[in-house]
């Protein structure tokens, strides 16, 4: 991730002197787009009308194929009572996916000339995503991880050649800077490799080691020079890829709603169970948005944290819908587990989701303790809500539009009582 401390001017050059926006080739549909290879030079901080591409939309879109199988066997988990063990493996899972898929946007954000071979390149990592998805199963059941490192291969090593084409097209700090990237994410997957041969109650250590020393890279790559990564195209990343994962969530709910009520002719269970999810689903896309995101991404410090936090928030908004498909699973009979635990299951990362937008962003946009404490206070509620039996779900649901609306209610009176004065 090309998000840590160093000093960068607007035009993106930083200390090298290199070339800013006026060199760099330009998005696809440009006149620069007839030449097929073009050096892989930085893009600006200050480039107008910065927004994703429809190859960043197509990598999110296969990254959540990876995602939806973490979610369906984190259902397995929770439904057949192993719990623990499947909130491990699924935040070990996650915490790869989540990765990768940041190392791919912040790289693109600074560097994506959308040449014929960046295009390529960018497919390979897809390959690579898809190839991570398959063998999701099998690490969560046969603690198998030989797929999940293949698939981390194929895209690390197409995400070191976009680092050795930046270094080739670079001069000075940022050529540095370039070569540490490729060389980090060698030796890191490297280190991934100990998944291969550690037995396995030392795994889980290994993926704590591994996240910080991937974590390290950019701290130690960006020392000299810092990446042009442009606020608003990440904000509107993360924010795309937070779209889609709540789609995913939806749609996980729907058709295990579906299975219910065809199966098991159980409507009358099924019905407030689909009702709360859809409005916590809402509730959720209403509050990571109702916020501009990009306006606390001006430095390098506000980067890191606010895009590495969104490991929780992307984890618990999927985390929402395999919660659901529990809660489904439990009321028609399916599950190994109690009522509570069912609720648990969508209560949980529902209200970790909540403290975590809350900290990350929304709480720097607040006025007042009571604006302040709408989140919060929500997370405590939802919660409660666990306790609630068959209606948790519902409860939940409840408690997350009233949020809204409370928030709603109280932004109101403030712009009120400011036009007022």
């Amino acid at each position: 991730m090309t998000s840590t401390s160093g000093p960068s001017d607007s035009t993106g050059a930083g200390s090298s002197g290199a070339p800013g926006p006026s060199s760099a080739p330009g998005p696809s549909g440009s006149p620069a787009f007839a030449k097929p290879l073009r050096p892989l030079l930085a893009r600006g901080r200050d480039e107008e009308h910065r927004a994703a591409t429809p190859l960043e939309l197509f990598f999110d879109l296969c990254f959540v194929v990876a995602v939806a199988q973490a979610g369906a066997e984190l259902v397995h988990s929770v439904a057949e009572a192993h719990a623990g063990e499947g909130i491990l493996y699924y935040a070990m899972v996650f915490l790869a996916l989540f990765w990768a898929w940041v190392n791919f946007s912040w790289f693109a954000s600074a560097y994506d000339n959308d040449d014929v071979l960046y295009r390529v390149v960018t497919l390979i990592q897809i390959a690579g995503v898809l190839v991570f998805a398959a063998g999701v199963s099998k690490a969560f059941q046969d603690h198998d991880f030989l797929l999940l490192w293949l698939g981390y291969l194929i895209m690390r090593i197409a995400l070191s050649s976009q680092w050795l084409r930046v270094a080739k097209a670079a001069r000075g700090a940022e050529r540095t800077t370039a070569l540490r990237y490729a060389a980090g994410v060698v030796i890191c997957q490297i280190g991934w490799s100990g998944l291969l041969f550690l037995p396995e109650d030392a795994r889980p250590w290994l993926f704590l080691v591994m996240a910080i020393a991937e974590m390290c890279v950019p701290l130690i790559a960006e020392r000299a020079y810092t990446t042009a990564w442009h606020p608003h195209h990440i904000s509107e990343r993360y924010g795309l890829f937070t779209i889609i994962v709540l789609g995913e969530t939806i749609a996980a709910a729907t058709v295990a709603v579906k299975s219910g009520t065809e199966e098991n002719d159980a409507l009358d269970e099924l019905l407030p169970i689909a009702a709360g999810g859809l409005l916590i689903v809402f509730a959720a896309w209403w509050i990571y948005f109702v916020v501009p995101a990009h306006g606390r991404l001006r430095g390098n410090r506000q980067a890191f944290l606010w895009g590495y936090g969104h490991y929780v928030i992307l984890g618990s908004a999927a985390a929402i819908g395999a919660g659901i498909e529990v809660a489904v699973e439990e009321a028609v009979g399916k599950a190994h587990i109690s009522t509570l635990a069912a609720s648990a299951a969508v209560t949980v990362p529902t209200a970790l989701y909540l403290l975590t937008v809350w900290a990350l962003h929304s709480r720097y946009f607040k006025v007042g303790i009571a604006q302040q404490m709408v989140l919060p206070v929500s997370a405590l509620a939802t919660l409660a809500s666990t306790f609630a039996g068959r209606w948790a779900v519902l409860v939940a649901g409840i408690v997350a539009v009233v949020t809204v609306a409370t928030g709603v209610t109280l932004t109101a009176r403030m712009n009120r009582a400011a036009r007022s004065a």
